[in-house]
C-alpha cells in the first residue's frame, strides 16, 4: 500500500479527530478564531526573535492545522474541502500574477516586471475580480490591530493616489519627533496615525516595531 502524501495524511488525521475526539468534535469556525490569531502571531514572534528552523516549522504546522480544521468543518457541511481551498488558491496566484503566468498557468517566456508594475497589475486584477467594491479601502479587515490597520489604509491611499490628510502624516517625519502629550483621545488617534506615517516613510513596520519594543521593555530579567 502506497504511503499517503503528507498533506493527505494530515487531512485524514484531522477528520478522525473530529469524529472520535469530543474536544475536537465540538470546535466551530467561531471557536477557532482565537487559535488562528494566536498561531499567526506565534509565527511572527518566531521569525522576529530569530528562533531556529525547527521552531518555525512547528509554528507553521500549527497555522496549517487551523486551515485544515476550518476546511474540515466546511466539508462536514458539504460546502467545500481542503482540496477546494488549495485549488482556489493556486488559481488565484496564477490569475493575480500575470507577470509570471499565462492564463493557462504556464510560465511566461520573460519576467520583466518591476515591483511597481507587479503591484499595479495585482491591484488591477483584484479590482476586476471585485467590481462591487467602491473604494480602495474596502476589504481591509476591521479586526486588524489598530496600527496595522492604519498602515494598511496609508498603503492603499498611496497606491490609489488618494492622499490622506497631510497634517496627519507630516507631523512626524524622520528626525522630526512627534509632539508628545495629546489633550484628548481624538488627538491621540491623530498622533498615532502620524507616527505610523513617519515609520512607513522610513521603511519601518510600525506594528512589528511596537511588538519588539514591548518584548524589550517587558522581557524577564536573564
Amino acid at each position: 500500500m502506497a504511503e499517503q502524501a503528507p498533506i493527505d495524511r494530515l487531512v485524514a488525521v484531522v477528520a478522525q479527530l473530529r469524529e472520535h475526539c469530543p474536544w475536537m468534535g465540538a470546535l466551530t469556525h467561531a471557536s477557532l478564531v482565537e487559535y488562528l490569531l494566536e498561531e499567526a502571531f506565534e509565527v511572527a514572534e518566531t521569525i522576529e526573535t530569530g528562533a531556529d528552523d525547527a521552531e518555525l516549522r512547528g509554528e507553521l504546522g500549527d497555522v496549517l492545522l487551523q486551515v485544515v480544521l476550518h476546511a474540515r468543518l466546511a466539508e462536514e457541511r458539504g460546502t467545500f474541502t481542503f482540496d477546494d481551498v488549495a485549488r482556489g488558491l493556486s488559481a488565484k496566484m496564477v490569475r493575480r500574477n500575470p507577470h509570471v503566468f499565462r492564463p493557462d498557468g504556464t510560465l511566461q517566456d520573460t519576467f520583466p516586471a518591476s515591483v511597481a508594475e507587479i503591484v499595479r497589475k495585482w491591484d488591477a486584477v483584484k479590482t476586476a475580480e471585485r467590481p462591487e467594491r467602491t473604494g480602495p479601502f474596502e476589504g481591509i479587515p476591521d479586526a486588524l490591530p489598530a496600527l496595522a490597520k492604519a498602515q494598511k489604509f496609508l498603503d492603499r491611499a498611496e497606491r490609489a493616489g488618494s492622499v490622506p490628510n497631510r497634517s496627519l502624516t507630516s507631523q512626524a517625519r524622520p528626525g522630526n519627533p512627534a509632539v508628545v502629550g495629546p489633550g484628548s483621545e481624538e488627538e491621540l488617534g491623530d498622533l498615532l496615525l502620524a507616527v505610523v506615517g513617519s515609520a512607513r516613510a522610513s521603511g519601518f513596520d510600525a506594528e512589528r516595531a511596537l511588538r519588539g519594543a514591548i518584548r524589550r521593555q517587558f522581557a524577564a530579567p536573564s
